[in-house]
C-alpha cells in the first residue's frame, strides 16, 4: 500500500563558500516514517534539517511540501527573544482551543510554563520547545538533538510519546538508545552524499562497515587500473599516439575519478595518560550533608571510590548531582560529614557548561593560554602530556582543520566544543576524570570513542550523564540521587540501577533517616546484611569476585598472545603494550585480592 509523502527534496544542491555541502540530493518522508538523521559532527545534519524545514534555501533544486501537510522543526537553540516566560514561548502559534496540548506536554516534561526565559536553563528551554512542537501536532516533526539538556525521566517520557504519535518524524541524536527505541529508517549524511537504510539505527554500524568495505574495493580496482593504464601509457603511447587518444583521455577521466574520491573523515586520535598513580582510595566520604535554603541536595550519604572505579550520577535535573560532584572532588565545602581526598590526586574536569572556554579567544589560544596545561601567552606549541605539539597537529588530533584554528570558539558547534574541551583536558596527565555531561553533543562514533578510551584509563571516573547507553558501556557504580536529598548506591550501569530498584519491594517508600546514621535505606537493601561494612562496601565486596574473575581471564588472554616466540620481532609495539597491559592486570589483580581479603576481614569482625 502507498505511503503519503509528507515531504519531497529533488536535485538538492547547497554550497556555503566551499565544497559542496550536498549535491543532486534527492529525498522523500512520507506518512509515519521514523527516520534517525546520523553523521559525524559538521557533515551537515542540521543544515540538511533546516532545507526540510524550509530555513534554509539550496542553491539549486525543490523543496515540494504537498497541499494541507505541516511541517514543525525544533532547533537546536531556539530563539527566545521576546518572550518573558518559557509558556509564552510555547504558546505563541497556538489558538486557545489548543492550549491544553502545551499543558499536557509540560507536565510531562515537567516543564514550569511560568519561568521566566531570562533565569530558565538549557534544559528548561529544550522541554518548552518540545512542548510547543507537540502541541503544534504537525504531519512531520524535524527534531534537532531533542535529549540534549534533558534528564532520563523527560527522556523517557518524550520516547513514549513519539513511539504513540501517528506523526512522522526525523530526529537527530547522539542518544543510542533513544534512536534505537525509536527509528524505522536511517539517513547517513557522509561526504555530501544522504544515504537511506529501511532499517533502524541499530543496523546502522553493520550498514556503515557494509559501504565502507565496498568503497574500499572499489578504490583498489580504481588503483590497479589506474596503474595498469598508466603503465601502458608510458610504454606504448609514442608508437600509438593517433591511434590511441581516446585511450589517453579515458586514463585522464579515471585519474580525475579517483582525485574525486572524498576520504572518509576518521576518527579523532583522542587519547587519555594517567599521571602518578593515585593510591587505592580515591574519596572516602562520610556522612556528608548539604542544603541551600528550605532545599535538601544530599542527606547524611557515606560513599567510597577507589582507584580504577566508574562512578555515573544520575537524577533528574536540578536534583544535585553537580553540588554532590563538587563536594565529592573538594570544591564545595558539605554543611556536615566529612570528605578525605587520597594522595597524590591529579584532577582534569569536563565542566557541562564549558564555562572553561571563552566564547571570543581563538581555538589556538584556548589551548596555548590555559594555565592548567602549563602554557600561556602567545606560542604554536601546546604541551601534550609532557611533549611539545604544535596547536595545528594537535588541533587536527581532534578533526578540526587548519582554518578553524584561528576562528573564535563561539563559532563552533556544540560537538566541536565538547571536542575542543576534551582536547584540552586529553593534554594533561590526569588519574581523576570529573565529567559532567559529556555526551551532549558528541557524535557516535566520538562517543564510541570516548568509551574505549574510558575503558583503558587506569584512573578514576566520575560521571554525569543521561545517555543510557553510555552509562551502561563505562558505569562500574551508579549513585542514583531520586529527591529529597536521598542518594542510593547501585552496583554497575543504568539497566542494573533498574533491575536492582526494580527488585526492592518498597522502593520510592519514605524511609526513617536520622542524622546521625544518614538513610536507612542504604542499610536495608535486599540481600545485603547488617554489618561492620556500608552498603556500598557490602556491594564492593559483592562485586569483586567477578572483577577477580575478569581480571585473571584477560591475564590468561594476554599471556597466550605473547607465547607467540615472534611476536616481540613480528610486532614489536604489539609486544610492548601487551606487556603493559599484563603488568597493569597483574597490579590489580593485586589489588582487587587484597581489598577482598581486607573486606572480608572486616565484615567477620
Amino acid at each position: 500500500m502507498a505511503r503519503t509523502p509528507l515531504l519531497q527534496l529533488n536535485e538538492i544542491s547547497l554550497t556555503f563558500g566551499g565544497d559542496p555541502i550536498f549535491s543532486d540530493l534527492d529525498l522523500v518522508v512520507h506518512q509515519g516514517d521514523r527516520v534517525a538523521l546520523v553523521g559525524r559532527n559538521g557533515s551537515g545534519k542540521s543544515t540538511l534539517m533546516k532545507v526540510m524545514a524550509g530555513l534554509v534555501e539550496a542553491d539549486h533544486g525543490d523543496r515540494i511540501l504537498p497541499p494541507g501537510q505541516t511541517v514543525g522543526y525544533m532547533e537546536q537553540d531556539p530563539d527566545f527573544s521576546g518572550f518573558a516566560t518559557l509558556g509564552d514561548f510555547a504558546t505563541a502559534q497556538l489558538g486557545a482551543s489548543d492550549l491544553w496540548r502545551v499543558e499536557a506536554a509540560a507536565e510531562g516534561l515537567k516543564l514550569r510554563l511560568d519561568a521566566e526565559v531570562s533565569r530558565a536553563s538549557g534544559g528548561e528551554r529544550r522541554r518548552a520547545a518540545l512542548a510547543r512542537l507537540l502541541a503544534e501536532a504537525p504531519e512531520l516533526m524535524l527534531l534537532d538533538e531533542p535529549t540534549n539538556h534533558l534528564d532520563i525521566q523527560a527522556i523517557q517520557w518524550l520516547e513514549a510519546e513519539l513511539a504513540q504519535t501517528r506523526a512522522g518524524f526525523v530526529l537527530i541524536s547522539h542518544d543510542r538508545a533513544f534512536l534505537n527505541a525509536l527509528s524505522r529508517a536511517t539517513l547517513w549524511v557522509d561526504r555530501g552524499k544522504v544515504r537511506r537504510n529501511e532499517k533502524g539505527f541499530a543496523d546502522f554500524e553493520a550498514w556503515r562497515e557494509k559501504i565502507w568495505d565496498e568503497e574500499d574495493q572499489a578504490r583498489h580496482k580504481l588503483d590497479r587500473k589506474i596503474k595498469s593504464e598508466g603503465r601502458w601509457a608510458v610504454e606504448g603511447i609514442s608508437a600509438r599516439r593517433k591511434r590511441n587518444q581516446g585511450r589517453v583521455r579515458a586514463l585522464q577521466d579515471l585519474r580525475s575519478e579517483r582525485s574525486a574520491m572524498i576520504r572518509r573523515q576518521g576518527t579523532a586520535a583522542m587519547a587519555l595518560e594517567a599521571g602518578t598513580q593515585s593510591g587505592k582510595k580515591v574519596i572516602e566520604a562520610r556522612g556528608i550533608a548539604k542544603t541551600f535554603g528550605d532545599k535538601t541536595i544530599i542527606r547524611p550519604f557515606d560513599l567510597r571510590v577507589l582507584r580504577g572505579d566508574r562512578v555515573a550520577f544520575v537524577g533528574p535535573n536540578g536534583v544535585g548531582k553537580t553540588t554532590l560532584l563538587k563536594m565529592l572532588t573538594g570544591t564545595l565545602t558539605p554543611d556536615e560529614g566529612t570528605v578525605t581526598l587520597g594522595t597524590t590526586l591529579e584532577i582534569a574536569v569536563f565542566d557541562q557548561t564549558r564555562a572553561l572556554l571563552d566564547p571570543d579567544a581563538t581555538l589556538w589560544d584556548s589551548l596555548t593560554n590555559d594555565p592548567q596545561m602549563g602554557v600561556s601567552g602567545r606560542s604554536d606549541q601546546v604541551l601534550v602530556r609532557g611533549q611539545p605539539r604544535h596547536v595545528v597537529g594537535y588541533l587536527k588530533d581532534f578533526l578540526f582543520d587548519e582554518r578553524q584554528a584561528r576562528a573564535p570558539v563561539r563559532s563552533l558547534s556544540g560537538g566541536e566544543k565538547a571536542r575542543l574541551l576534551l582536547a584540552r583536558i586529553m593534554a594533561r596527565e590526569s588519574n581523576l576524570l570529573v565529567l559532567d555531561e559529556p555526551t551532549n553533543d558528541l557524535d557516535v562514533e566520538t562517543l564510541d570513542l570516548l568509551q574505549d578510551i574510558l575503558g583503558d584509563y587506569p584512573g578514576t571516573v566520575l560521571l554525569v550523564s543521561h545517555d543510557r547507553d553510555f552509562l551502561d558501556r563505562v558505569a562500574t557504580t551508579t549513585v542514583a540521587m531520586e529527591g529529597d536529598g536521598r542518594a542510593t548506591v547501585y552496583a554497575g550501569g543504568w539497566t542494573d540501577y533498574l533491575m536492582q530498584r526494580k527488585d526492592s519491594d518498597n522502593f520510592g517508600a519514605e524511609k526513617p533517616y536520622s542524622r546521625k546514621s544518614g538513610p536507612k535505606v542504604d542499610a536495608e537493601k535486599p540481600g545485603l546484611k547488617k554489618t561492620g561494612l556500608s552498603y556500598t562496601e557490602q556491594h564492593r565486596l559483592k562485586e569483586l569476585p567477578d572483577v577477580i574473575a575478569r581480571l585473571e581471564a584477560e591475564i590468561a588472554k594476554l599471556e597466550d598472545l605473547m607465547a607467540d616466540p615472534d611476536l616481540f620481532t613480528r610486532e614489536p609495539i604489539k609486544f610492548q603494550k601487551a606487556t603493559d597491559a599484563l603488568i597493569e592486570r597483574h597490579a590489580k589483580l593485586s589489588d582487587a585480592e587484597e581489598e577482598w581479603m581486607l573486606l572480608e576481614d572486616r565484615m567477620a569482625s
